[in-house]
């Protein structure tokens, strides 16, 4: 049976509106012309010598490990988890100790295109959804949540756009087994312009990253800034997500496909 590969992750690309400003990606192009001279004067020799005096073309990136399409690790949220499986909880893990096995598993689309941006989803959501899609979770399958924010990537209203995952929703994917989801949102919890919002009429700091800091209670990732979750099936797919191992730190960028059969 033939498979379709569909790939759900961004280009990591300077110069458009990804991320807060303080937290933009910078990359330099040097092409081949840019790089033989360095690499003529390190090898010894002129630059006549190389193939129509080109060399290796080379990015030099300013980047963090937030930028681009990536996976957070538990440490990205808090610095101790699964307070719910162990009094006291745990250290929580850094992107180079988490499972691989938690990243390739089959997966659900939830769509929630349809909730306001800065709406905070709820256990409710999550459950009306999977009613309308006809499924039941299962441990470890990878959960991807479809939001408007996936339609103005890169646009000026990209950062305020689509629905984020609350709290208890996000409780209620982790209680089932579930340990890492997506979103295509720039954050896995509702846009920080609404947070503020809903912080300066309630005074509640604990809204806050509430999503994030579910990993508080149990471990898991989640997938920031993914993309074509519109190409997706609600189900009947698999999905890979290995992080690039960089040691001990909280997230890892990932080119993250979308796996379907027939």
């Amino acid at each position: 049976m033939a498979r379709r590969l569909i790939d759900i992750s961004v280009p990591l690309q300077a110069g458009i509106a990804s991320d807060p400003p303080y937290m933009l990606p910078q990359i330099a192009y040097d092409d081949h012309h840019v790089t033989a001279p360095r690499m003529a004067e390190y090898m010894g020799v002129r630059v006549d010598q190389f193939p129509d005096g080109e060399f290796a073309a080379v990015e030099r990136c300013e980047i963090s490990t937030h930028n681009g399409t990536h996976l957070d690790a538990p440490y990205h949220y808090f610095s101790t988890m699964n307070h719910a499986l162990k009094p006291g909880g745990e250290p929580s893990w850094r992107i180079d100790e988490v499972p691989l096995e938690w990243c390739f598993q089959p997966a659900v689309k939830l769509d929630f295109r349809h909730l306001p941006d800065g709406y905070v989803a709820t256990p409710g959501d999550v459950e009306a959804e999977l009613k309308r899609i006809g499924h039941t979770l299962r441990p470890l399958e990878i959960v991807v949540v479809n939001t408007r924010a996936g339609s103005c990537y890169g646009e000026a209203d990209f950062l305020d756009a689509g629905c984020g995952m609350g709290r208890e929703a996000t409780l209620y994917l982790t209680g089932r087994g579930v340990r890492v989801t997506g979103t295509d949102g720039w954050s896995w919890d509702a846009p920080f312009s609404a947070t503020a919002r809903r912080f300066a009429e309630t005074g509640d700091a604990s809204l806050i990253w509430e999503g994030h800091k579910a990993g508080r209670v149990r471990g898991y990732c989640h997938l920031e800034k993914l993309a074509n979750l519109d190409k997706l099936p609600p189900h009947g797919f698999s999905v890979a997500c290995f992080p690039v191992k960089i040691a001990r730190a909280s997230a890892g960028w990932t080119r993250v496909v979308a796996i379907l059969d027939g």
